[in-house]
């Protein structure tokens, strides 16, 4: 069948296997030209290593240090005439990538949240790996089902104590608006923090160390997002930010056991603002980043999900560098988008923008093009007039 995409919001249902494929390739030919990354992780989980920055981290981890990789994920398979997701393609290109290289890569599809999948994966590591020196928390998922009460819990995008206004872009349409968002209720915060906040974090971290299986000075990260002010009543001081707030207090926890074992060490890297498959789906968020790629691409600093790993690998958590804090204790490989002279531009840019002028003051045309390779589609090489099979199999 000849796949096109078809956008409905903010996702797409369709996805291009040979164009999931050569973005994969893409993001393993800047690794390899960057150079081996120095003492780097041998044996690495991925969990979320299917899209974003979790497969960036899959990908510099296997590309960039020879790591043996294993991959946590969920995501649809493909069926004779309807495409998989494009975590399902992606996953497929890196392990074909990876054991073309003689590396080993192993894939686990199905929900992270669950004691099952948690179970097999232990299983896969005591047989085939042993001891993991790295742990890379990467979920993005809009609901969990807990593993002890079988509660099911959604996640919800709003702010917190009062309703919030501010423009926002139908990134589709090129349509630029207001938007008023109500402000969550106690049970929302609950929930969206039980899906986002770092409790599935420390599961996995105590599974695993029962198990045996976190090697003496192992690293363990997950990834979060703070942004400017223009996005705190939505992000930072919403729900979000109270489920991230979570994720810390569980970094700290994380870290105190891993140094009990042997010097290791649990943080939170806060990340730069992405066309991801998540982000996509906050409002205002599409329209900051618009802006925030036309700027930081005009003083050539802009970076997609590999670059942001690849640096944070090379220049804070391996080859001789030592971690740097901000005054939380957090990461920072954000720290590009945050210079104040690119968020002044920002501010000065964002009160301006119409829906006449939005090509002119922002890049909403290379959100667009970013948004659709997450599915696969743009990349060049690719005839995407030509017949492909859909249905493409997980070796």
């Amino acid at each position: 069948m000849v796949i096109k995409p078809k956008v409905r919001g903010f996702v797409c249902v369709t996805a291009h296997p040979g164009g999931c494929a050569a973005q994969v390739q893409e993001q393993i030919d800047y690794v390899k030209a960057k150079g081996p990354v120095k003492d780097g992780p041998r044996k690495v989980l991925v969990i979320g290593a299917s899209t974003g920055y979790g497969l960036a981290s899959r990908i510099t981890s296997a590309f960039g240090s020879g790591a043996a990789t294993v991959g946590v994920f969920y995501e649809r398979p493909s069926e004779e005439g309807r495409t998989a997701t494009p975590g399902w393609y992606n996953t497929i290109a890196f392990t074909r990538a990876a054991k073309a290289a003689g590396l080993y890569a192993r894939n686990f599809n199905g929900d992270a949240f669950s004691d099952p999948i948690k179970q097999e994966v232990i299983a896969a590591l005591k047989a085939d790996v042993g001891p993991v020196d790295l742990v890379v928390y990467s979920l993005a998922s809009p609901r969990r089902t807990h593993p002890t009460t079988g509660v099911v819990h959604k996640s919800v995008l709003k702010p917190v104590g009062t309703s919030y206004t501010n423009k926002t872009v139908d990134t589709d349409k090129g349509i630029v608006s207001e938007v008023t968002i109500e402000p969550a209720n106690e049970a929302e915060i609950a929930d969206t923090s039980a899906v986002m906040g770092g409790d599935d974090w420390e599961m996995w971290m105590n599974a695993l160390n029962d198990a045996g299986l976190i090697a003496p000075g192992a690293t363990s990260v997950a990834y979060s997002y703070i942004g400017p002010e223009v996005t705190w009543p939505i992000y930072k001081n919403g729900t979000i930010g109270l489920a991230k707030n979570g994720l810390e207090r569980s970094a700290r926890k994380i870290d105190a056991m891993l140094k009990v074992n042997g010097y290791g060490r649990a943080f939170i890297s806060v990340n730069k603002a992405l066309v991801t498959q998540a982000s996509s789906a906050i409002p205002v968020v599409p329209l900051y980043i618009s802006i925030l790629y036309k700027i930081m691409k005009a003083k050539n600093t802009h970076e997609g999900c590999i670059e942001q790993i690849q640096r944070l690998f090379a220049t804070q958590m391996y080859n001789g560098s030592a971690l740097g804090f901000d005054e939380a204790g957090r990461v920072r490989i954000d720290d590009w988008e945050m210079r104040p002279e690119i968020q002044t531009e920002v501010a000065k840019i964002w009160p301006q923008v119409t829906t006449e002028n939005l090509a002119t003051l922002t890049d909403i045309a290379g959100y667009r093009t970013e948004f659709l390779k997450l599915f696969g589609f743009g990349l060049p090489g690719i005839n995407y007039e030509s017949e492909v099979e859909p249905h493409v199999v997980m070796e």
